[in-house]
């Protein structure tokens, strides 16, 4: 019956300025109101609504105000040098500092590739990609580099 995720919503203070910077990340505006946008991330997939409102003074927690885009293994090799050519910091995430990231997640029997940054409102967002799945193996979580030097494969 469920196929994927077809929307997920995050508060923003600005919606002006929130709509310049999804439109950085290559998102393209499906439906907009007064205070609230809707930007297809996949086309008749899958959207992102952002609504104006205090409630953006909520903070931060992973299971509030976070969403992970999907993206290609070769795009996550690139991802780095992408947002910071758009003028969009990564910031520090699981005490690995910017210039470690890209980091690989231990989320066995999966492994994830994922970078993160935020958007003007503080919302976390997340570049990733599956590295692994269905494979029991226990490690810690490490840079991308490091994984390529154990000699994990994608």
């Amino acid at each position: 019956m469920i196929k994927g995720l077809y929307e997920a919503h995050l508060p923003v203070s600005n919606l002006l300025n929130s709509i310049k910077f999804y439109k950085k990340l290559g998102l393209k505006i499906a439906y907009q109101k007064e205070k609230l946008v809707f930007f297809w991330i996949e086309k008749g997939h899958s959207w992102l609504g952002l609504w104006e409102t205090d409630k953006v003074k909520i903070p931060y927690h992973p299971s509030i105000r976070h969403i992970a885009f999907k993206i290609d293994f070769e795009n996550l090799k690139q991802a780095k040098e992408w947002l910071e050519k758009k003028g969009i910091p990564v910031r520090t995430s699981f005490r690995f500092s910017p210039e470690k990231q890209p980091l690989v997640l231990p989320n066995n029997p999966q492994a994830h590739g994922a970078i993160y940054f935020e958007d003007p409102d503080g919302n976390s967002l997340e570049l990733i990609t599956p590295l692994r799945l269905d494979f029991e193996e226990d490690f810690e979580m490490m840079t991308l580099d490091e994984w390529f030097n154990r000699g994990k494969v994608h």
